[in-house]
């Protein structure tokens, strides 16, 4: 099941290779033109030395939102760092799963100009969610 969902869903990209990124938003938007929904990783993968600091957001799914005047969802995965640590096991460790789907934030009428603030405003709608959720379960732990 999952290997079929994987073939069919996933967009596969060589973060190295500028083709292949190239090739991979691409073929995002003509997803998008079908009326397909499509989920960036806009950190370029688990690349953070400090986790659950984020990394800086690429511009891909910035750039596609604008190009195509469709909303950014943010959307926020509190915990993941726990439950799945860059450690190169690959090895889930057991913790609650929590996911929040922020509010939309509209690109209709935005251009290119504001790429970086569209960029930092849906990082800092995550940040936040990240430091109040890994506070809050912090506080629960060492109460």
């Amino acid at each position: 099941l999952f290997g079929w969902m994987f073939k069919k869903l996933h967009i596969p990209v060589n973060r190295s290779n500028l083709k292949s990124k190239y090739q991979a938003v691409a073929m995002a938007k003509r997803m998008i033109d079908t009326g397909r929904s499509v989920v960036f990783f806009p950190e370029g993968g688990i690349v953070t030395k400090h986790p659950p600091q984020m990394m800086p957001f690429k511009e891909g799914a910035f750039r596609t939102a604008i190009e195509k005047q469709i909303p950014i969802v943010p959307v926020s995965l509190p915990y993941n760092w726990i439950i799945l640590p860059d450690d190169g096991k690959y090895h889930l460790r057991k913790h609650c799963l929590r996911i929040v789907i922020h509010e939309p934030i509209p690109t209709a009428g935005l251009s290119m100009e504001n790429l970086n603030e569209l960029r930092k405003q849906a990082f800092a709608v995550i940040e936040n969610e990240l430091e109040q959720s890994n506070y809050a379960n912090h506080q629960r732990h060492h109460s």
